[in-house]
């Protein structure tokens, strides 16, 4: 296994605070992430199974193999990233490059043509699968950006912060779009969430500012590429590189954040994918109940960004991302569990949802907080892994971070397909009139899984090996390396 000759400088950046125009920039890139995101989880599934008419459990599949194809794509995507040379460095050729085929293929996806099941199953797979590829082609080298900006530990807390504040905030905009003006009933859809003319509106919208998000945030960080690190011309092959592949990702912190990642997001996904269901055959949501969801879902999300860079200032991310994960969980499932005991206010009562939506919101600033710091935690894996290896890899780890995140992502839809079969829910079902017993079925097995699986997540980033004390030691050891060999170092 290659590694780094001891005391050897490694190609840190310095531990700088970021202008505000590069922590922007850096943020809005994740709009366009954050718009597919939501799109593929909340409303997909949906939309091909109450509006074309395909069976959930297929749909579900359809999707999680599109994801778990394009997941194997992620690596070739770091490695192409890492190993770019240009003018405009290695990231900004992808980012640029990207916008185009996102839109298109967007648009692609919530059009489909008028075909057998089959055919159309296999036409959710391929636009599907070019969507991601295409966002995958901006994303893994933009987040890649993040460690090479600074090497400072809150900074990248705060950097990470944006990002995903911009992400769950695009997200949350095109979903109150999407209810308040795209999904709306009219003469012939009295459910305006089986109204087929809404999703191609909502496509053609949300398309476009997923393609602006990322021009704008490739020009926004385009005057720093004179800054990131120089990293020597590599003669690597595309196969040696995947023979030096298991040595990068052995690092001890990069696998303890994949199995983080691997139950976190497939709580997410069982949530996301289901969470249509639950607003309108569970709480019965109807009108401007969706704008307040909207509203409560982007106050956590910018509690998140304050609450992240906070209590980790001067401590340890991984025992703070812990305690955050385990309290999402229990904050997501209280009402759910409430109303199976029969202690939580009734749908259509004064108080239902005031507080539901309360708990939503601390929900949200929780769980997206834990997210933020495994990101962070991820960055800060990179020098770990430069010291023992003498590689510097940010694409290689994060395509590792997205390849989990979208075959867990996959598996999610996937399992909620299975839950909806297995809770015998029925298609076009119309809210009030789904049996009780039925959403009970449902609201059991949620809650069950997603305790299960958050809570695996948390006991995960406790595991984490190393905080503030050891990062900020191997940084002073590579500027005094540095020192000694004469290079410019942070001061």
């Amino acid at each position: 296994m290659s590694r780094a000759p001891a005391g050897a400088a490694i190609a840190a950046p310095p531990p700088r605070r970021l202008g505000l125009q590069s922590r922007l920039s850096f943020g809005i890139g994740s709009i366009a992430y954050g718009v597919k995101d939501n799109g593929f989880a909340t409303f997909l599934l949906l939309f091909y199974n109450q509006v074309v008419g395909l069976p959930a459990n297929t749909v579900g599949i359809a999707i999680m193999c599109a994801l778990v194809v394009e997941a194997f794509v992620d690596p070739a995507m770091g490695f192409l990233s890492d190993h770019t040379r240009s003018r405009w460095g290695r990231r900004h050729p992808w980012m640029y490059a990207s916008a185009i085929p996102v839109a298109v293929g967007w648009l692609l996806l919530w059009n489909p043509p008028h075909w057998s099941e089959t055919a159309t199953l296999v036409y959710v797979f391929g636009s599907a699968l070019m969507v991601r590829i295409a966002l995958s082609a901006f994303e893994i080298p933009s987040s890649a950006l993040g460690p090479e900006l600074s090497s400072d530990y809150d900074e990248r807390t705060r950097l990470f912060s944006y990002r995903y504040l911009f992400g769950w905030g695009g997200g949350l905009a095109m979903l109150s779009l999407a209810y308040a003006v795209f999904l709306v009933p009219d003469a012939t859809h009295p459910v305006g969430l089986q109204n087929p003319d809404g999703y191609s509106r909502m496509a053609l919208w949300a398309a476009g500012v997923m393609a602006v998000s990322i021009i704008l945030s490739s020009l926004g960080l385009h005057h720093e590429i004179a800054h990131l690190p120089k990293v020597e011309k590599s003669t690597e092959s595309f196969g040696a590189h995947f023979a030096q592949f298991r040595t990068t990702v052995s690092n001890r912190g990069f696998l303890i954040l994949m199995a983080a990642g691997v139950f976190a997001y497939t709580a997410q996904g069982i949530s996301f994918a289901l969470s249509n269901y639950m607003y309108s055959f569970v709480w019965q949501f109807h009108g401007t109940d969706y704008q307040w969801l909207s509203a409560a879902l982007l106050v956590g999300a910018v509690g998140a960004f304050y609450l992240a860079p906070r209590l980790t200032r001067g401590g340890n991310k991984p025992r703070v991302g812990m305690i955050l994960s385990f309290v999402s969980a229990v904050l997501l499932v209280s009402p759910y569990a409430l109303r199976l005991a029969g202690l939580f206010p009734e749908p259509g009562s004064a108080t239902m949802l005031p507080l539901l939506l309360a708990i939503f919101a601390a929900n949200t600033a929780c769980s997206v907080g834990a997210f933020i710091l495994g990101a962070a935690m991820l960055a800060d894996v990179v020098e770990e892994s430069e010291t023992r290896t003498g590689q510097r890899s940010e694409g290689v780890f994060f395509a590792g971070g997205f390849f989990v995140q979208k075959m867990v992502g996959g598996l999610g839809i996937f399992m909620a397909g299975t839950i909806l079969a297995f809770a015998a829910f029925p298609a076009a079902a119309k809210p009030g009139l789904v049996p009780v017993a039925t959403i009970d079925r449902l609201t059991i097995v949620f809650i069950c899984l997603e305790l299960l699986f958050y809570g695996l997540a948390g006991l995960c980033y406790a595991r984490f090996p190393f905080g503030r004390a050891e990062h900020e030691a191997r940084l002073a050891d590579a500027a005094a390396a540095a020192e000694r060999e004469g290079m410019p170092h942070a001061p």
